[in-house]
């Protein structure tokens, strides 16, 4: 009998091409929100099931890897047709990255050009069509029949059509615990009339401060208004995560506020840092039941990704050293 996952990770797989700050390249390696979530995601936890969907040309090797990383890869979905997966990023510092042009930057650092991004072009960044769906969009029937039954889901950050479909199919199916961090593409003022519906019966509703931000822009600038707001909208929490000033966190059904400091790591690459936060968060929530306690353990684990490049440096890092920043976090914790 096939062993059920521990938790499903639902997100995206791409070809990632990363330059740091400090003009060190990685190189066509696996990568995407899924495999930082899901790398993070095992040093608390288990083994957890991840479901995606990719192109007939993605490596099918790296599916083989990723099975030896201890990740379940049945629900990764091989499409018929090609698409292009490749995600190329560049910092001139720690936090500011560069997504276009690579000639230009891998010629700064003196790094010969791969052959594996011939023709890349940036994704041109627009909002999320409300009523159709895309090639890579996730639905409910990509789900595998043995991944139901898993303790817990959580979103990485998607198109508005596989957020507003997913969490409502995971809840018939009887998973306990859904949380969910928001996309780019529709956290936009002319989506804040859908956001009722996307936010009601998630247990955690995530998302950067840069989002929530932009959500509702003209309307609000007092950033607990903007998260009591998506509170009201019925979940149990909301909790919102940034790389330099840390987290907000709003148990709804406790009427309790806290705010949580960044640990001070020595950053190197912030790539999907807000993902490596959501898989700490997920396994802390699986261990714990308390959203405070989930973000300490996020917190800590965004804290160590961030101080190397790749989606598996978490996972490279000291013994111990997630829980001992864990346990230095939570003295930092401010009830507001």
């Amino acid at each position: 009998m096939t062993e059920t996952p521990s938790c499903i990770l639902f997100g995206r797989l791409q070809r990632d091409t990363i330059i740091n700050a400090a003009g060190q390249a990685r190189v066509d390696q696996p990568g995407g929100n899924l495999l930082y979530a899901a790398a993070a995601y095992q040093i608390w936890g288990n083994r957890p099931g991840l479901l995606s969907r990719v192109g007939s040309d993605f490596p099918a090797e790296w599916e083989q890897q990723l099975g030896g990383q201890t990740l379940d890869t049945r629900g990764v979905v091989r499409l018929a047709e090609p698409h292009d997966l490749r995600r190329f990023v560049a910092y001139s510092d720690v936090a500011t990255a560069h997504r276009e042009n690579p000639i230009k930057y891998f010629a700064r650092h003196n790094l010969p050009f791969p052959k594996s991004l011939l023709g890349y072009q940036a994704a041109v960044e627009r909002l999320d069509p409300k009523r159709e769906r895309n090639a890579l969009s996730l639905r409910p029937e990509d789900v595998p029949a043995d991944y139901r039954g898993a303790g817990a889901a959580h979103l990485c950050p998607l198109d508005y059509h596989s957020h507003k479909l997913l969490p409502a199919a995971l809840r018939e199916q009887g998973t306990p615990i859904v949380t969910l961090d928001a996309g780019r593409g529709y956290m936009h003022p002319d989506f804040l009339a859908e956001m009722p519906e996307l936010v009601n019966g998630l247990t955690v509703f995530l998302t950067t401060e840069e989002r929530l931000v932009t959500l509702f822009a003209n309307r609000s600038q007092d950033t607990w208004k903007m998260i009591e707001t998506l509170g009201s909208f019925n979940c149990k929490a909301v909790v919102v995560h940034s790389v330099h000033r840390g987290q907000w966190v709003l148990d709804v059904e406790a009427r309790k506020r806290y705010q949580v400091p960044p640990y001070p790591s020595r950053v190197a690459d912030i790539t999907n840092a807000g993902s490596s936060f959501c898989g700490g968060f997920i396994a802390g929530l699986q261990r714990t039941q308390d959203f405070l306690r989930a973000t300490l353990y996020g917190n800590s684990l965004q804290s160590l990704a961030m101080e190397g490049s790749g989606a598996f440096y978490v996972g490279e890092t000291l013994p111990g050293l997630a829980e001992s920043r864990l346990n230095s976090l939570a003295g930092a914790v401010q009830a507001v």
